[in-house]
């Protein structure tokens, strides 16, 4: 069993990795002198994050999460061409910085819904949609979860998408729509039942639904602990007779699941690999704190407790990097549903180690840690929010715990 990276992913990985040391990481101050520059209006673009992008497009680091696939070797729409396990590297290497993704187009949710146009889209569609977005010229919301059901169970989603003649007309509300607060925001992918008298997982479709379409109102955007996360946001959206055509559907009537699940695994592997860039974040913004301070006559580092958090931190990064490159890396094998058991396995994984090792950094701080001004709590809240997005815990463990009885039971 060969553990070693291949030279190609180092190849990836350490562009990745030099391009935000040039250029991401010195315009961090930047994008916070900016973001608190629109003071009450803060629902804009980020120029620093602009004047990246064209830097990262330019070098060929962009769309780098699109795999490659025989299916679409003569498309026009297409990425860098890595598999899931070269990009996971990668996805490290941007999660340790908050808007670094968007930088290379590789941010949630438009990576899941260029991978839902790339997969299920008509020509029409990707011709409309997928090529703005793999432009970067646009951006788009996955519109899901619900506030009057238990959405970790998606059969329970109530949204309607009913037939009347050539369109479709949408009715519900549907909440913790990721991208919404973006101007840049066109396009949104909904997924709601087109047929609840269909056995239980043909009911739901999806549908591309465009932002300003008479009877879509945005009601509020959603805070997430206390973070408004600008220019993206969270909202919760009314769906009031909204009605599109008829070619807007995707793929076709009851096939909402079969979409969901080629969606959303390969944005498990992404939203995890950026997870355990935001540990090491943690464990090195701890370790420096820890160094750089002194209690009792000592350096805090030297304090026993403290090299136990630290070696413990290293063991539970180390440990879970290599599970999440196993997901990946059976993903690319054998296909996202023979990996459905590992790719629930790190979704659990990843958040919970995280949330360890940034709650020690915050500890480190003291009352520091508690502020904005470490970056502590931001990492703490993006953390803790991935133990819900795309599924919760309890959800995984199920499918772990499922796969483990019929290994012993058949």
């Amino acid at each position: 069993m060969d553990f070693s990276i291949s030279e190609r992913q180092r190849y990836w990985r350490d562009r990745v990795r030099n391009f935000m040391d040039a250029h991401i990481y010195p315009m961090s101050d930047t994008y916070e002198r900016q973001v608190e520059a629109f003071g009450d209006d803060r629902w804009q673009v980020i120029p620093v994050v602009e004047e990246i992008k064209a830097k990262a497009r330019a070098e060929g680091l962009w769309n780098m999460f699109l795999p490659p696939s025989a299916e679409h070797d003569d498309d026009a729409f297409h990425g860098a061409g890595l598999t899931n396990l070269d990009y996971a590297l990668c996805a490290e290497e941007m999660g340790r910085l908050h808007f670094a993704s968007e930088c290379f187009n590789c941010s949630a949710p438009d990576t899941g819904n260029m991978e839902v146009l790339h997969r299920y889209g008509s020509k029409a569609q990707k011709e409309q949609w997928l090529r703005p977005l793999l432009g970067g010229e646009i951006r788009s919301a996955f519109l899901m979860t619900e506030p009057a059901v238990a959405s970790s169970d998606a059969a329970n989603i109530e949204t309607s998408i009913r037939r009347d003649g050539d369109d479709y007309v949408i009715n519900g509300r549907k909440w913790f729509s990721s991208g919404m607060g973006d101007p840049r925001c066109k396009i949104t992918v909904v997924m709601g039942k087109t047929d609840p008298s269909a056995p239980r997982h043909q009911q739901q479709s999806m549908i591309l639904v465009p932002v300003g379409t008479p009877g879509m109102t945005i009601v509020r955007m959603l805070p997430v602990f206390g973070f408004d996360e600008v220019p993206y946001g969270h909202a919760e959206v009314l769906l009031d007779n909204v009605r599109v055509p008829a070619g807007n559907l995707l793929l076709g009537e009851g096939r909402g699941f079969e979409i969901a699940q080629g969606r959303l695994g390969p944005g498990r592997i992404h939203h995890c690999m950026r997870t355990i860039g935001l540990a090491e974040f943690a464990l090195e913004q701890m370790v420096r704190r820890l160094n750089a301070r002194v209690a009792f006559g000592k350096r805090v580092i030297e304090q026993s407790v403290w090299e136990q958090r630290i070696a413990e931190a290293r063991i539970d990064i180390n440990r879970t990097r290599l599970l999440v490159l196993q997901a990946a890396d059976m993903m690319d094998k054998v296909g996202i549903k023979e990996a459905r058991t590992e790719i629930a396995m790190i979704k659990v994984a990843a958040p919970r180690m995280a949330l360890r090792i940034i709650d020690d950094a915050i500890q480190a701080h003291g009352g520091g840690g508690v502020s904005a001004d470490f970056g502590l709590t931001k990492a703490f809240a993006l953390a803790r929010t991935l133990r819900l997005g795309d599924g919760p815990d309890e959800v995984h463990n199920r499918t772990v715990a499922r796969s483990e009885l019929r290994r012993h039971f058949g």
